[in-house]
């Protein structure tokens, strides 16, 4: 089964992209640069999927994909103008049922 979730990538005021997941509470990763921080972010994510399926519990269900142009929307109306605004994209992961 594949699960797809919505990821923040926010601008890193150091360098970089801060990445988060809402359906994900306490995912959170760094990178360089934006393909970096989406290696980190997929990477995160599967460590996370495998020790939620360790401990027995419940996957949370994909994302809308309606979501992601949602996240957009909202940044755009709350960003100030000129400053840097998080970037919204949907990562996925195949998830081993469990057995």
């Amino acid at each position: 089964m594949t699960r797809t979730y919505t990821f923040v990538f926010d601008p890193d005021p150091e360098g970089g992209f801060v990445v988060t997941c809402p359906a994900l509470p306490g995912l959170v990763t760094h990178g360089a640069t934006i393909e970096e921080a989406r290696m980190m972010a997929r990477d995160a994510m599967e460590g996370y999927i495998e020790v939620l399926i360790e401990d027995g519990e419940e996957v949370p269900e994909s994302d809308a994909p309606q979501a992601t142009p949602r996240f957009d929307r909202l940044a755009h109306t709350l960003r100030a103008e000129k400053a840097a605004g998080p970037i919204f994209e949907q990562l996925s992961a195949q998830i081993a049922t469990a057995v």
